[in-house]
């Protein structure tokens, strides 16, 4: 595992990470303007998508076989999960100048800071009461397989496993190739 950090072999410290990460980059999307503003949250998109797709593949799955209440854990991530990324979607689209863009991308943080907070609560709390180092490893792993792979925008409606599977690497294709060419041509901010 030679260049991945200790606290990173351990799926449910990778995870509170990047749920750090991804308070920092809100912060910085709403403290900067113009082309500063543009990147971040170019950035800020990539990482909740990946972020969510990974976990509807690696983590909801487990959360639902191992232990009772699993099922209902998962189905409420999931209703958070789709709501947040029908907001993104939207805000994907809109421009980081329109006077409209921060107003949503506050409720959007909210959303996401709550729906963190839960997963962090009772489906972490459940992972790591059900798994043993081994085990956090390889979920780890898992994780950053499905992030490689994973939409870089987000698609609602494609909240299972089995739907990202499915879909996700052709909207992973077509998302990838879409930020190549928005780079190439200056629009990344």
């Amino acid at each position: 595992m030679a260049g991945i950090a200790a606290s990173d072999a351990d799926v449910v410290a990778l995870l509170m990470r990047q749920h750090g990460d991804i308070r920092n980059l809100f912060d910085e999307v709403e403290k900067t303007t113009g082309d500063e503003r543009r990147a971040a949250f170019r950035r800020l998109v990539r990482l909740l998508a990946v972020h969510e797709t990974a976990e509807e593949e690696v983590i909801h799955p487990f959360t639902r076989r191992t232990g009772p209440g699993g099922e209902k854990v998962v189905e409420e991530r999931l209703r958070e999960e789709r709501e947040a990324k029908e907001l993104l979607s939207r805000l994907d689209g809109m421009d980081t100048d329109d006077p409209k863009f921060l107003p949503e991308l506050q409720v959007l943080r909210l959303d996401v800071m709550r729906h963190a907070r839960a997963e962090e609560r009772y489906e972490f709390n459940h992972i790591r009461r059900h798994s043993d180092k081994a085990r956090l490893a390889s979920m780890a792993t898992a994780l950053r397989a499905a992030e490689a792979m994973a939409p870089t925008h987000p698609h609602p409606g494609t909240e299972s496993a089995a739907k990202n599977l499915t879909l996700g690497p052709l909207a992973a294709l077509v998302d990838r190739t879409r930020d190549a060419v928005r780079k190439a041509m200056g629009k990344d901010g």
